[in-house]
């Protein structure tokens, strides 16, 4: 349970600054421009630090939860597979939906899908690598 607990609050810490180089870097900001007249003109960091925390405790919950099911021998297998199905869950089905809905330029519509898959690449790797369900 300790082991959790220190991994759920790590890998919330971790959505949030990958979220924050991911969408604040001079890059992500060309390309989301678009969004730009929709946008909140501030943010609430108390706020999007509990939300990122409670991610963090859902996503090691849901991994735990999904293990024995996962593809692979290994955690690290196991972290990977569960990047990608979250990935789509998560990324493409958001990215089909403004592709689909909104006028969003493609370049920022695939820079979303590979931001996207590096974090959840990186968020398996540490579920698969720090986590397993207790026997």
């Amino acid at each position: 349970m300790t082991r959790y607990v220190i991994v759920s609050l790590v890998s919330g810490i971790l959505f949030g600054v990958l979220d924050g180089l991911i969408n604040a870097n001079p890059l992500a900001q060309k390309l989301y421009a678009v969004y730009k007249p929709i946008a909140r003109t501030s943010l609430n960091p108390v706020a999007g630090i509990a939300i990122d925390i409670l991610y963090g405790f859902v996503m090691a919950g849901l991994f735990l939860v999904l293990y024995n099911s996962l593809p692979g021998e290994a955690g690290l297998v196991k972290g990977i597979s569960f990047a990608l199905i979250v990935w789509f869950l998560r990324v493409v089905m958001y990215v089909a939906t403004q592709w689909m809905m909104f006028n969003v330029p493609v370049a920022a519509l695939l820079y979303t899908l590979v931001a996207g898959l590096g974090e959840m690449l990186i968020l398996g790797l540490l579920y698969g690598l720090a986590l397993k369900p207790s026997a």
